[in-house]
Order: structure tokens, then sequence, then C-alpha cells
């Protein structure tokens, strides 16, 4: 019984506990797409309804990681479905348990307000605000937020990060950016606002529907 509710996995050539980083990254991949668009329908439709449904699922799931098992953690599960032909690449347990304590919390909170309450507020927007930029961060750049507040809550080294970015190393030549990819990163960006400024107007015109799918045919020139 020990064995199945433990905690992360006993891997050959690591002395503790690890996780599978890929499988946790498709996993917030898919529970940052679904908070996403509740998101998306609240602030544009006002229907609440498939964010409760994603509060309720998110606190579950993130209940059974922590006070079960990583392993019968259904977005989990489904996120290893999904990266099986991946090679793993595995990270600490023990830090990725403390994010995934602070993931019970503002789940709970949004449970409470939003499910139970049947209510929301600035609160309600700054947590589900706060939980899809820990998910973005986590899908998008392997970079656990809450995994960094460990090291400065338990003022002890993390060990296996994703990347072995726990680990200081000289950045290699393919990882160091020079003054000139830095200019055009700057250089890019005013080309951005410089495009807001002179199509601003244009890009605000509705585009027609060329074959009338939707309804009448109109012609470019209709539209204007």
């Amino acid at each position: 019984m020990k064995k199945v509710i433990q905690f992360g996995e006993q891997v050959e050539g690591y002395d503790i506990p690890v996780l599978n980083e890929r499988e946790i990254r498709a996993a917030a991949g898919i529970l940052f797409l679904v908070i996403f668009t509740s998101y998306l329908l609240i602030i544009l439709t006002g229907d609440f309804v498939l964010a409760k449904y994603a509060v309720t699922l998110f606190f579950t799931d993130f209940l059974i990681r922590v006070f079960v098992s990583p392993r019968f953690s259904p977005a989990l599960i489904i996120g290893r479905l999904i990266v099986r032909n991946q090679v793993p690449e595995y990270v600490g347990a023990r830090q990725k348990k403390f994010a995934w304590i602070v993931g019970v919390i503002l789940s709970f909170t949004m449970l409470v307000f939003m499910v139970i309450i049947n209510s929301f507020s600035p609160i309600t927007g700054i947590v589900c605000l706060l939980c899809m930029i820990f998910l973005f961060f986590e899908s998008a750049f392997g970079i656990c937020l809450a995994c960094k507040v460990y090291a400065a809550v338990y003022k002890e080294k993390v060990r296996y990060c994703p990347g072995e970015m726990c680990d200081a190393k000289a950045r290699q030549p393919i990882q160091k950016t020079s003054k000139v990819q830095l200019l055009i990163v700057l250089v890019f960006a005013g080309y951005i606002f410089l495009i807001a400024h002179l199509f601003n107007a244009s890009f605000r015109e509705k585009p027609y529907d060329m074959f009338g799918l939707f309804g009448p045919a109109k012609t470019a020139s209709k539209s204007k």
C-alpha cells in the first residue's frame, strides 16, 4: 500500500523520488487550455458554466496528486499517454509536491467562491489569472514558478530541475544571446508599434464572407 500511494517514482540512477517532467508539462498544457477557454467564455459571453466544471475538476485532480499519488491523476495519465513515445525527463518529486499543494490551495479558493458560494469578484479573477500563469510557464517554458518558491521557503537546494536549471553551469554557445540578437528583438518590438500606428484602422475592419458561406457574399468594395 505504501508503494501504491507514494509520491514520486524510484528510478535507477536517482537517489530521491522523481517524476516525468514531460507528462507534467503535457498535463499542465491541457489544464491551461481548459481554464483559458473558460476565462474567455466568462469575458466574452458571461457564461460561468465551463469555469465551474473546470475548477471542480482542477481541484479534484490536484487532490489526487498530493494526497493519493501522481500516478492516479487523470490529467497526468492523459499527459503520459500523449508523450509516451518521448524519452522521460526526470525531476525531483519534492518540489513538485509543494507546487501542487499551492495548486490545491488556489483551486480550493476558486471552488469556494465560484462553485459553493456561486459568486465572482476580483479575488476569483486574480486567483484564476495566477493559475493560468503557473500552468503557462510550466507547459510552455518548463519553468515551475512555485518550485522556485519552495527553494526560498525551505532554504535547501532543489535537485533535478527541468533542463538542469538548478545547477549553476556556464551556458553553451547555442544558449547565449548576442547584442545583435537583442537589437533584433527591440527592432521587432518597434516594428509592432509601427504596424499598430499605421494599420490600426484597416485591421479593425471586419473581414467579408468571400464565398457567402455564412450569408450573402460581399465584395471587398461593398464591405467598406
